[in-house]
């Protein structure tokens, strides 16, 4: 039997520190097939095209620079021919891409391939919230699981050990890709509450926001663990509500729970440019630009995205810390009055 090709979609700073360990473990394992296709969306960096650089000299000078890309990971500018044949996807794009990147795909997916997503966001559709992992499913017709965990990219890439969780219901696949991606410092729980571990990885990138402004607004770590316990307390609430299948309690205690929870809220970019928006004064836009070197923020837009779906259940007084990060990012409300949402938070009645 011919090994699983593999191919990684999205190459920014976490996608290519992920492209390093598969790029490893695929050589390892006569499961998988020895070349793996990256689609890189093509820039031009000093005159050169991204693609060539990482080609040549198997490096993402842009994203992940400092850090030798295996030789064997191949950079594909063009989607239909880096996806050609693929019996693996890997999804590693930021989440605002991600529906125009699979209608171009999907004539040209493998039928039978299968998918796992390490894009931390959602999506509010006509019913309310979609998952990410649910958008890829409906448009490709593909076996969805999810990776989520405390995994900051540059950490990852330095080979600093840190867990992870993927979010499986095919257990199966669960264990593919878990061999596909764990390493001795990479270590994977594989458990099957999906939709909980996804939801978590997109939800604490709010409560990451709300980190910053403490930050930003010198109110200590008191302020910054209530921020992070009472985030929490919203992310298990709204998971609860929203979440069509049971949610298991200790998927909270899993890496893509509380662990990523506390690690966005002390490194990472979204507590990074919230910080930076109170002392700056500078909106998110303008700081998304001069912060991030072309990454994307997911923690005001997955804000957004839950705001409107509150609204359309009416309950949007149930969760005062997301609601409050929304209107300090969207609607102009002063930042200085974040810490009345803590004050008054349903917790505290």
């Amino acid at each position: 039997m011919p090994g699983k090709k593999v191919c990684i979609i999205g190459s920014g700073n976490w996608g290519s520190a992920i492209s390093r360990i598969i790029g490893q473990n695929v050589k390892a394992s006569n499961r998988f097939a020895p070349l793996v296709n990256m689609w890189v969306f093509e820039e031009l960096i000093n005159g050169r095209k991204l693609t060539d650089i990482i080609n040549k000299e198997h490096e993402n000078v842009k994203y992940l620079p400092g850090h030798k890309l295996p030789k064997n990971v191949i950079a594909v500018p063009d989607i239909t021919e880096a996806v050609d044949g693929a019996d693996i996807l890997v999804f590693v794009v930021p989440h605002q891409f991600i529906g125009k990147l699979c209608d171009q795909m999907k004539p040209h997916v493998k039928p039978g391939a299968i998918g796992i997503s390490l894009i931390k966001g959602i999506d509010e559709g006509p019913s309310g919230l979609t998952l990410i992992s649910d958008i890829i499913r409906g448009k490709l017709g593909l076996d969805m699981s999810v990776l989520m965990g405390a995994n900051i990219a540059n950490e990852v890439a330095e080979e600093k050990f840190c867990e992870t969780t993927i979010g499986a219901i095919n257990d199966h696949n669960g264990k593919v890709f878990k061999e596909l991606m764990q390493t001795p410092n990479f270590r994977i729980t594989v458990v099957s509450d999906s939709n909980t571990v996804e939801l978590c990885g997109a939800l604490k990138n709010i409560v990451a926001v709300g980190a910053g402004f403490c930050d930003g607004l010198g109110f200590g770590d008191n302020t910054k663990a209530a921020v992070i316990r009472l985030g929490l307390m919203e992310m298990v609430s709204f998971a609860k509500i929203f979440c069509s299948s049971s949610v298991s309690s200790a998927t909270f205690l899993e890496s893509c729970g509380v662990a990523d929870l506390i690690t966005t809220c002390y490194g990472g970019r979204n507590r990074r440019v919230a910080e930076a928006f109170v002392t700056s004064g500078k909106a998110i836009a303008v700081l998304e630009a001069e912060m991030l070197n072309g990454q994307k923020l997911q923690g005001p837009q997955t804000s957004a995205e839950v705001y409107k779906i509150l609204q359309k259940k009416n309950m949007v007084d149930k969760f005062p810390l997301f609601v409050s990060v929304y209107q300090i990012c969207f609607e102009g409300k002063d930042v200085k009055e974040f810490t009345i949402c803590l004050q008054n938070h349903p917790e505290h009645m």
